[in-house]
């Protein structure tokens, strides 16, 4: 079988993500019909139709997807391995180009920016791109499965399964606290509160057991909206730690006891991605933070209290 170029690469991510021939050729400075003419070869030499033609457009099958992601991460490493082989040369060149990063939300901003900051000062040649994804599905893993990141913060051993592929590495354990306006005297008479991202979690085992927690009431978009709504006394809500870092003075936090429950945070790679000098020196400055204690909580509230 025929290998495929990176000029070939290049026009099949292209056309994954511009959604079709003419404004692949736009953003590459092809034809249309120079763009067509490439994908079929693509797909003759792969033995199968990567994108389905449409007048709209041209959408990856399955195996264009695949394709697609598999491109993205070969050309990738291609541009590490320039960027590694300069740095290691006589001329005095120092590790530089972009080095993308994917986190859910509470992660990037409490877990990246001491991080990246002192990835800074010892590379300052690297140049961080973060990209903020919601921890549903394949979330922040999904993106470097589809060569689209680097390095993935992740929430790991969820109820789903990791991209396969990818290798892990845990960089903390964080537990849950009720969340509720301070000084409520009966904060589980409150409605719950609760968003996609925690509704999928491997805490759900948890949930279930605990007699005292009704079903939530109000569905937000993220933790930090969950977090304003028990902030304005709308309700009571579940939540881990790093979400509870952003909590204002008017939310108050309890203890959930020995059995609450907690979530694994850690990173996501691929098996190449992870040898390279950029991966590694992020990963060392993320094992070397030591995130500040959550604000001291109320009382353990325990279920049968």
């Amino acid at each position: 079988m025929a290998e495929l170029t990176p000029a070939e690469l290049r026009i099949l991510v292209s056309v994954s993500d511009e959604g079709g021939f003419t404004a692949a050729g736009t953003t590459l400075g092809m034809t249309q019909s120079a763009v067509s003419h490439a994908v079929r070869g693509m797909e003759r030499k792969l033995g199968t139709v990567l994108f389905a033609r449409a007048r709209t457009g041209a959408t990856p099958t399955p195996a264009g997807e695949r394709a697609a992601a598999h491109a993205r991460r070969i050309l990738r490493l291609y541009e590490v391995m320039v960027a590694e082989v300069r740095a290691d040369n006589a001329t005095g060149a120092v590790l530089s180009g972009p080095l993308h990063v994917a986190a859910f939300r509470s992660a990037a901003l409490h877990l990246l920016p001491d991080a990246l900051e002192r990835l800074a000062r010892r590379h300052p040649g690297l140049r961080p791109e973060v990209r903020v994804v919601r921890d549903v599905g394949p979330g922040p893993a999904g993106e470097v499965a589809d060569g689209r990141a680097d390095l993935a913060i992740a929430t790991l051993g969820g109820s789903t399964p990791m991209p396969a592929g990818l290798i892990t590495g845990d960089l903390l354990e964080e537990a849950y606290a009720l969340a509720h306006p301070s000084g409520h005297t009966a904060p589980r008479s409150l409605p719950l509160v609760d968003w996609q991202e925690n509704c999928s979690s491997y805490t759900a085992a948890w949930w279930s057991a605990q007699d005292w927690l009704p079903p939530a009431t109000i569905t937000a978009e993220d933790d930090g909206t969950v977090l304003a709504l028990v902030a304005q006394g709308r309700g009571m809500a579940v939540m881990p730690e790093l979400s509870l870092r952003d909590a204002p003075p008017s939310v108050e936090t309890v203890d959930l006891g020995p059995d609450r429950p907690t979530r694994r945070i850690g990173y996501a790679t691929t098996p190449e991605l992870a040898r390279t000098a950029g991966v590694r020196a992020l990963i060392r400055e993320l094992r070397a933070g030591k995130p500040s204690a959550l604000p001291g909580r109320t009382p353990g509230l325990h279920r049968g209290r």
